[in-house]
């Protein structure tokens, strides 16, 4: 996040409790959330500020989603945005809120506020401190994420950075994820709401975990203007921005996905030969989601009929004497297990060999060729482990 001009963060941790802030002074902005009907008190909140279309702090925490609280959630959002109003002398209209872990857990405000004040004390704009608002968010993840790029637009270099976190109820329409960006480029928020959608639908809806969708989910684009670099002309997003936004917001789905609870190897499934977009990304999604794929991967079986069989279901236009399905890993090892209808891998064949060997590999890729029409889509996520279970058997225990 600190590597954009003007942008300061910190992080702060008790026990399993942690505090986010990070400060983008009069920035225009824009979020997505959540489209479960189960909202978490910070997601209204936010959701209300931001019709202002002004952030100048994120305030986030950790270890509790301040959710199904009722009134009670909307009333510890206020004493935060109040409390950190105050310490700031940022008006309580440009601070946002959010939050992850426990539902139906009331805030424990007495660990939260000392905790915001001493992460605002700390603020400052270095690459530990967006480290430590970034290790600040962690529940379940084993490792931070965070990303920074650089375009050029006009000659003129533009920054975006963000730090996410998320590893579990991980479903299509994002997971239980928290995500916050900032860019030094000047773009007014209506645009940045745009632009966001648009990255959002390749990137963070484009990933499954467990096919849980969270109550809390929120993704935030922060723009403050530092490089005098308009980003919309004559009504367009420049390119450039768009692709460097898609970018980053790929790059963190892409390590949530590394990251699922409990996961030991990632996936990607690209479709191509869809009839449209949407046929596309319903395939790519559905073999991603399938928990039996999942398992597959993760006892390194090549059951390709799993894959195949996700696909029928998945809704889009296909032909059972069409598909094709491949499998590689990043060494360039690549096995044919169908082509156009035809098995090319059944027992005792060098391609199912070579498939058992590639499902042996960390990062395992799967190919879809539909053969309907030219779109195509990506879906990253994870294998389903024994641990997963562990994990979320234990969660509030």
């Amino acid at each position: 996040m600190c590597l954009v001009n003007g942008v300061r963060a910190a992080g702060s941790r008790q026990g399993k409790y942690g505090l986010a802030v990070i400060e983008s002074k009069d920035s225009n902005a824009s979020a997505v959330f959540t489209s479960n009907k189960v909202v978490a008190a910070p997601v209204i909140h936010t959701k209300e500020m931001i019709k202002g279309g002004k952030i100048s702090l994120v305030v986030a925490n950790s270890g509790n989603a301040n959710c199904f609280t009722g009134e009670d959630g909307i009333v510890d959002c206020d004493k935060t945005i109040d409390f950190a109003s105050g310490i700031t002398g940022i008006s309580r209209s440009e601070i946002a809120t959010a939050s992850t872990g426990v539902i139906g857990r009331k805030m424990p405000m007495d660990i939260i506020l000392p905790l915001v004040e001493e992460s605002i004390s700390k603020l400052e704009h270095s690459n530990e401190a967006s480290t430590d608002a970034a290790k600040s968010l962690m529940t379940t993840d084993t490792y931070h994420k965070q990303f920074a790029v650089e375009t050029s637009i006009d000659g003129k270099k533009v920054t975006i950075g963000g730090v996410t976190k998320g590893v579990g109820m991980i479903a299509p329409n994002m997971g239980t994820m928290l995500c916050f960006l900032a860019t030094d480029a000047s773009i007014s928020a209506e645009y940045i709401n745009k632009a966001l959608k648009t990255a959002v639908n390749k990137s963070f809806n484009m990933i499954v975990v467990d096919g849980d969708e969270s109550t809390n989910d929120t993704a935030i684009l922060m723009a403050n203007g530092k490089s005098g670099v308009e980003v919309v002309n004559d009504g367009e997003i420049n390119p450039d921005f768009q692709e460097a936004l898609d970018f980053i917001c790929i790059s963190l789905a892409k390590m949530m996905a590394r990251d699922g609870e409990g996961a030991t190897k990632f996936i990607e499934c690209k479709v191509n030969g869809a009839k449209d977009e949407n046929d596309a990304i319903l395939a790519s999604k559905s073999v991603i989601s399938s928990s039996l794929v999942k398992s597959a991967i993760f006892g390194g079986d090549p059951n390709w009929g799993r894959i195949v069989a996700a696909v029928g279901y998945s809704g889009c236009e296909m032909d059972q004497n069409m598909i094709t399905v491949i499998i590689s890993d990043d060494n360039g090892k690549e096995a044919i297990l169908v082509d156009k209808g035809k098995i090319l891998a059944f027992e005792g064949t060098p391609n199912l060999d070579l498939a058992e060997k590639i499902m042996q590999e960390k990062n395992i890729n799967i190919l879809v060729d539909l053969y309907q029409g030219d779109a195509s889509a990506t879906a990253w996520g994870c294998d389903l482990t024994y641990d997963y279970v562990k994990i979320n058997a234990e969660y509030t225990t």
